[in-house]
This record gives structure tokens, C-alpha cells and sequence, in this order.
């Protein structure tokens, strides 16, 4: 209830809602697969690995018939519609599109070979753009829905050694400030949501000049939050209807440091980043 006793008609409950996730299969997307389920949600989990959705799946506290094991490759989107429809069978209607999917690397910008800018920018923003429209269509047929992508506060500033990752997280944010806009008359809402330091392996995963895994995780990951917080942060967001959260630690300073005190950001950040 809201002040004075009025329902408050904005806020979204999950309770049986179809909640589809990408990147479920491990880190931010896993706790958001569990968080959504304790919800009362029936899931719709992708990733690549249909090996780990499958044991994401058996983990969920939830009947089975609630979860749709959905494979996806956002580098290759091609039967993006049919997979949209696969749903669709299965559950009637989408409900909340999760965009959780990414890659990453860690290389100097000029040295980066332009297969490993592309494959980011394919992952990153190409093919999570390429659901969110087939996804969106969907969503003005049923006139609501709600549309959330995971960003990062890298999409607020760049960091060396993480340009075309930075440079895919900023074109997020491009983006879904305009399709907000567009699809504000069709009662579909957008979230931008901006981790900080997650807890997760995502940078054991970086790939490097040769197109190996960089197989180490940062110091500021290790210390960072943990993926079932972040997860409850990015659902009570979405069920409070916000339209930007910042999820993490003191990191999420960082943004307003560099907007009001560049030149201490600047200075801090070729101090604090080591290749």
C-alpha cells in the first residue's frame, strides 16, 4: 500500500509472471533465475551451456514445469524470432525480458584484433538488441511488458585495457534510454540496471590479444558483492518499476566522482588500473 491507503498501480509483483533471463548459467543470471523463482515467477533460463542451465534448473525451488530451458548464442541470433515463439508455446505470453548476457576482454585498445571487437560488440549489443526487438514486439501485441538490460558503471566511464567492452556498454545505454521512449505508449517499461563489482568469475573470462581467457579473477571482483545481492537489488528494481539502478559497492561513487571531479577521476583511475 502507498501513502494514504492507495494501492500503489505502478509496482510490479512477479507472482506467476513468464520472466525470461539471459546469461543464466551462472553468476548474475543464476541468482536472478533463483530470485525470480522465490518470486512465485515461471522462468525462461539462456545461456550457451545448456549442460549448466539444466543444473541451474534443478537448483531452482520451484516445479519443473515453471522452467524453460531455453540454448541461445547472442553472437548468433539468426532464429532469434523462432525462439521468441518457442516461448511463446510454452508460456502464452513474456512478461519480463532480462538482458544478462555479455563477454568481455582485456586488452590494449590498439593491439585488440578486430575479430575480438566485433565478437564483443555481436554478444554485447547486437544480438542483446536483436531479442529485445523480436521480444518488444511481442510486448506491444499484449500492450505491457517490461524490458531490462544489465549494463555495467563501465558504461558511465572507460577504463584502460576494457575499450570495446566499455564502448558495447555505453551503446546499451544509448539505446535503451531511446527504446523507453518508444515504448512508453505501449505500457512496456525499460530498466537499465549498472553493476559495480560483481562476485562472479566474468573475469577469468576476459579474452586476451590472442583470443585465450585472461583465467585470473580481479582483486575488486573477489571483494565485490555477491551475485544473489545483486540479484535481489536488479528484481526489487524491477518490481518497483525504476528506470536506472546502480548495484554494487562503494565503486557506484566512482560515477559521481567523475561527473563532478574529473580530474581526480582521471588521475585515480591511471593509478588504480595495472595491466
Amino acid at each position: 500500500m502507498c501513502l494514504r491507503g492507495k494501492m500503489c498501480l505502478d509496482k510490479m509483483e512477479l507472482q506467476n509472471k513468464i520472466v525470461w533471463i539471459t546469461g543464466a548459467s551462472s553468476g548474475i543470471g543464476e541468482a536472478l533465475a533463483y530470485t525470480a523463482v522465490n518470486e512465485g515467477a515461471k522462468i525462461v533460463i539462456s545461456a550457451r551451456r545448456e549442460n549448466e542451465l539444466k543444473r541451474v534448473a534443478a537448483e531452482c525451488k520451484t516445479d519443473i514445469s515453471n522452467i524453460f530451458i531455453l540454448p541461445l548464442d547472442l553472437e548468433h541470433t539468426g532464429d532469434v524470432e523462432h525462439k521468441v515463439e518457442e516461448v511463446i508455446k510454452k508460456f502464452g505470453r513474456i512478461d519480463v525480458l532480462i538482458n544478462n548476457s555479455g563477454m568481455g576482454h582485456r586488452t590494449k585498445a590498439v593491439n585488440t584484433p578486430t575479430a575480438i571487437d566485433r565478437k564483443v560488440m555481436e554478444v554485447n549489443f547486437f544480438g542483446t538488441i536483436n531479442l529485445t526487438k523480436a521480444v518488444a514486439k511481442r510486448m506491444q501485441h499484449q500492450k505491457s511488458g517490461k524490458i531490462v538490460v544489465v549494463s555495467s558503471i563501465m558504461g558511465k566511464y572507460g577504463l584502460p585495457l576494457y575499450s570495446t567492452y566499455s564502448a558495447s556498454k555505453f551503446a546499451l545505454y544509448g539505446y535503451f534510454e531511446s527504446l523507453r521512449q518508444e515504448l512508453y505508449k505501449d505500457n512496456i517499461k525499460v530498466l537499465i540496471v549498472s553493476p559495480g563489482f560483481i562476485n562472479t568469475d566474468v573475469s577469468t573470462k576476459l579474452l586476451l590479444e590472442n583470443g585465450q581467457e585472461y583465467g585470473v579473477k580481479s582483486v575488486s571482483q573477489d571483494k565485490g558483492m555477491s551475485p544473489l545481492d545483486c540479484a535481489k537489488g536488479i528484481i526489487k528494481a524491477i518490481k518497483g518499476n525504476r528506470d536506472h539502478k546502480f548495484v554494487g559497492g562503494y565503486e557506484i561513487f566512482s560515477v559521481y566522482v567523475k561527473q563532478y571531479f574529473p580530474k581526480i577521476f582521471y588521475k585515480l583511475m591511471r593509478k588504480m588500473t595495472k595491466e
